[in-house]
């Protein structure tokens, strides 16, 4: 059986196929827009969930990351200077990443959880703050920095699921799968 995972993240993927599971991508058509007075909570679980269902699949996978500071979610930056902003606001603090995963079985039955890992910023200078916004890299991540490149630099400190901040929590993401009867790659026969 073949998982389907409904994501264009490319980080989500390579966590799973490292674990040897066998994965079809389909990206799903989701508005992604924050709906007035939603909590960031709320937001992931009904992007994941809405993920799930806009493709199909026998058993498909949807999730959603936030990168959360002081109840405000930081999306994608726009560009260089919004870059710029988000990571001035994220140095020397810490912040909260929050992934919702669903897993929907084809009968519309669907398991779903939200998991939060803290993550502790170290205070950037300037000359920092530049340097990595010129590399590219923040530009199209949440929060503008990805933990599992240069940005990894950066980070003091994660509490709680380390692959949480990549993009998908693993072990909260594996046991959904098991509760809804997909064999992992050790239970296979």
């Amino acid at each position: 059986m073949r998982l389907v995972l409904a994501s264009s993240s490319p980080r989500r993927r390579e966590l799973l196929t490292g674990l040897g599971i066998r994965l079809v991508v389909r990206v799903p058509r989701v508005d992604e827009s924050e709906r007035p007075g939603e909590v960031p909570q709320d937001h992931v679980r009904r992007l994941a969930a809405a993920k799930a269902a806009a493709v199909e699949g026998e058993v498909v996978l949807g999730a959603d990351t936030a990168v959360v500071l002081a109840s405000r979610i930081l999306g994608k930056p726009s560009g260089g200077e919004e870059a710029r902003e988000m990571l001035r606001s994220l140095s020397g603090r810490a912040h909260t990443v929050l992934t919702g995963v669903c897993v929907r079985r084809r009968d519309g039955s669907n398991v779903e959880t939200v998991v939060a890992s803290q993550v502790r910023f170290a205070a950037l200078s300037e000359a920092a703050i530049d340097w990595y916004v010129e590399t590219g890299e923040p530009l199209d991540k949440a929060g503008a920095y990805a933990v599992q490149g240069a940005g990894g630099a950066f980070v003091r400190e994660i509490s709680g699921s380390v692959s949480n901040v990549v993009g998908l929590p693993l072990a909260e993401s594996l046991e959904l799968l098991r509760r809804v009867g997909f064999p992992l790659p050790w239970e296979e026969t």
